[in-house]
C-alpha cells in the first residue's frame, strides 16, 4: 500500500502549507543575512551592541525558529485527520510570521504584534491535536 492511497487528496494542501512555511523561513533568513552585511555584524555574533534594528531583524527570525518545531508537530497531527482545516490554520500562522517580522523590522519591537493573529492558526492546530488525542483515547 503506498502513501498516496492512504492520505486523502486534500493532504496536498498540507504539503503546500509546509512549502509555504519553507519560503517564509528562507525569506526571514535572507533578511538576517542582508542585515548582517548592512550593519556589519560578523558571524558568529548573534546580536549587535550598537544596532537595534539588526537585533529586531535577528529576533524575528530567531523567534520563528523557536516555535517552528512545535508548529510542525501540531500541524502534522491536525493535518492527518483534518487536512483542509489544518492547511487553513497553517496558512494563517505562516502568513502571520511575515506580519510579525515586518512589524519587528521597523525597529519598534511593539510592532511585532502586527502578527498576533497567528495565534488563531497556532492554537487552532494545537486544539485540533488535543481533540484528535481525545478521540484516539475514546474520550469522545
Amino acid at each position: 500500500m503506498d502513501i498516496l492511497s492512504i492520505l486523502p487528496s486534500s493532504f496536498g494542501y498540507v504539503i503546500l502549507t509546509y512549502f509555504y512555511s519553507w519560503v517564509m523561513l528562507a525569506y526571514l533568513a535572507t533578511k538576517v543575512g542582508s542585515a548582517r552585511k548592512k550593519y556589519d555584524v560578523q558571524y558568529p555574533t548573534m546580536y549587535s551592541d550598537k544596532e537595534k534594528v539588526f537585533n529586531c531583524i535577528q529576533r524575528a527570525h530567531q523567534n520563528t525558529l523557536e516555535v517552528y518545531p512545535q508548529w510542525l508537530v501540531f500541524q502534522t497531527i491536525a493535518a492527518l485527520v483534518y487536512p483542509s482545516t489544518a492547511s487553513i490554520l497553517g496558512a494563517i500562522w505562516v502568513t502571520s510570521r511575515f506580519s510579525y517580522a515586518w512589524g519587528y523590522y521597523t525597529g519598534d519591537p511593539a510592532k511585532r504584534m502586527n502578527g498576533a493573529y497567528g495565534y488563531i492558526g497556532y492554537l487552532g492546530v494545537i486544539i485540533l491535536s488535543i481533540y484528535i488525542a481525545l478521540q484516539l483515547l475514546e474520550v469522545f
